[in-house]
């Protein structure tokens, strides 16, 4: 791996960058690429990327899915840290490819692939240790951790570290953070009444809080969130940390 001989962090990351982001919400995968270029990192971003290979996986067509992770770790070659934008899909590489791959040839590539993956947050604290500075005005925001990023990549208290560094943020806890939002990929397309409902409780766990926007690590949660909010014409925004702490430390 790539490193400062000063420092001991990598001066070089790839970058997977996510489908929903790339089609949905690309200026979150922007922020996060320019937040890590402002830490004075080399942000690689590998054209032959696609998919993750989750949505395959979880409806059960395991060869397809090996099929797209194989690509995807034949696009990152170098043994350079992978930064993810999302729980979800970061998740998804880190803890499933290998499984996916178990009594296969491909399974030693695939395991040293996972132990490169990190998710954003995780990686900008943990790795890059970031002491941000912030420059906008009083806000209260509250926070959504999505399941997989919760329970497979360990990110809880990565993002509000950063979020809590901005002196004029005001965070406020979800009552409800450890519920699913209802998304669940394929979830809400097979279970759509469950999802609605499940995304009403959020909805009306966030409204509690009082914040003026949510924040969140993974844009399926934020799509499902803040289009509930949007059809139910609730004044609550919503936004991937990465534009939020780009915004606030300009």
């Amino acid at each position: 791996m790539t490193v400062h001989q000063s420092s001991g962090k990598p001066d070089t990351v790839y970058f997977f960058g996510t489908c929903i982001i790339d089609l949905f919400y690309p200026r979150a995968g922007l922020a996060g690429m320019e937040l890590l270029k402002r830490h004075g990192l080399r942000v690689v971003f590998p054209p032959g990327q696609s998919c993750c290979g989750q949505p395959a996986r979880n409806s059960g067509y395991l060869d397809e899915a090996r099929a797209v992770a194989l690509q995807q770790i034949d696009s990152f070659p170098q043994d350079w840290p992978i930064v993810v934008p999302s729980g979800s899909c970061a998740g998804m590489m880190k803890t499933h490819y290998p499984d996916l791959f178990e009594g296969r040839p491909e399974h030693a590539k695939a395991v040293a692939f996972s132990q490169r993956v990190y998710e954003l947050t995780d990686f900008l604290v943990s790795v890059l240790q970031v002491k941000l500075e912030d420059k906008g005005e009083p806000v209260k925001v509250t926070w959504h951790g999505s399941c997989h990023s919760m329970r497979e990549m360990g990110v809880v208290d990565q993002p509000k570290e950063l979020l809590r560094q901005l002196s004029n943020v005001t965070l406020i806890e979800n009552p409800r953070e450890k519920e699913c939002c209802g998304f669940g990929g394929t979830f809400a397309v097979r279970q759509p009444e469950i999802s609605a409902a499940m995304v009403g409780d959020k909805v009306a766990a966030l409204e509690e809080t009082g914040a003026s926007e949510v924040l969140s690590g993974d844009c399926g949660c934020l799509m499902n969130i803040t289009g509930a909010m949007d059809k139910a014409k609730k004044p609550m925004g919503g936004r991937h940390i990465a534009e939020f702490l780009l915004e606030r430390c300009k």
